[in-house]
């Protein structure tokens, strides 16, 4: 078999060298390119990168040997776009994020739930006073996509006895939820969810899905988090929203623009929580034992797992 070159673009690509020589592939030669100039001295060499998506994009023209690229991140929007190459395998990592995400989200809720900030504030003015709050059993939760970090989050919901919903394109069940709808459903749905969840990836029908008519479906006092795309929200609308009691509270960790804006309206927003998209991070351990499983699959002709449909864009 002759060798294949892989190349590595990503900011931790001294971790991920160490990792994938320790793991011996057979007929691998490994190449990192630490900026973009020594990427584009390299780039016609490679049959396989393994890239956080942004850098790989400026260097897909040159890549005249490529044949598989290994995302280090589940989004892969930026290499999406119609004037972008298609001639290649593309796949993303998956089913590392469920236990992250839903950590993310719940700890966020019952944080929200149980007024713990208020209490850290009334501690400091050394102020004995509790407040009404209400449990997560019997609640409504309404999931946006159902794929592997949906399906977690649905199952970290039922341990608190929540009523689980999905909606997705199919309407296929999933394990966890109770329920699953396609997304002309959407807006009965919101009528009953008390927290609302979009894992949702960035696909033509998913952008703006939430504007001001979908935010007048939503319950009132409804709690919003964004931890798919930032273009599934229209952020002026939600900030309407959010100040005229359409929702309770969002709590967003993805923006349309990123990093967001210092003069952006949304920092101020007191029923907002802005996080700067790190609910789950692509941890180079578990991004490596994707490759590794993958690469055996490559050489070995067999179906890539994560493989991405250019045209659904998931």
């Amino acid at each position: 078999m002759s060798q294949r070159t892989l190349l590595l673009l990503s900011q931790d690509n001294a971790h991920y060298e160490r990792l994938l020589k320790a793991a011996h592939l057979p007929h691998l030669r490994i190449l990192r390119a630490d900026n973009q100039s020594d990427a584009e001295k390299v780039i016609g060499d490679a049959h396989i990168l393994m890239a956080e998506p942004a850098r790989a994009k400026p260097l897909l023209a040159k890549a005249s040997k490529l044949s598989w690229l290994q995302s280090t991140y589940a989004g892969v929007d930026v290499l999406l776009d119609a004037s972008c190459r298609r001639d290649y395998q593309l796949t993303n990592v998956r089913g590392i994020f469920g236990p992250l995400m839903s950590e993310y989200v719940f700890g966020h809720l019952l944080s929200l739930m149980r007024q713990i900030p208020l209490y850290r504030e009334q501690q400091k003015q050394r102020l004995w006073q509790s407040h009404p709050y209400h449990g997560l059993k019997g609640r409504t939760l309404l999931i946006l996509g159902t794929g592997s970090i949906g399906q977690h989050i649905a199952h970290t919901g039922k341990h608190f006895g929540m009523k689980v919903l999905g909606v997705s394109r199919s309407g296929r069940e999933r394990a966890g939820f109770d329920q699953v709808y396609q997304l002309p459903a959407l807006n009965k749905m919101l009528a009953q969810a008390d927290v609302i969840v979009s894992v949702l990836p960035a696909t033509r029908e998913t952008h703006h899905l939430f504007t001001a008519a979908r935010f007048e479906h939503c319950k009132p006092g409804a709690i919003l988090f964004n931890v798919g795309r930032g273009n599934a929200i229209h952020e002026g609308d939600l900030l309407t929203a959010l100040r005229t009691g359409k929702l309770g509270m969002a709590v967003l960790d993805v923006f349309a623009q990123e990093p967001l804006p210092a003069d952006s309206p949304l920092w101020g927003q007191p029923n907002l929580i802005v996080t700067p998209h790190n609910s789950a991070y692509s941890f180079p351990e578990d991004v490596a034992q994707i490759f590794v499983r993958n690469y055996i699959r490559f050489i070995d002709g067999q179906p890539l797992d994560g493989k991405i449909d250019f045209d659904k864009g998931y």
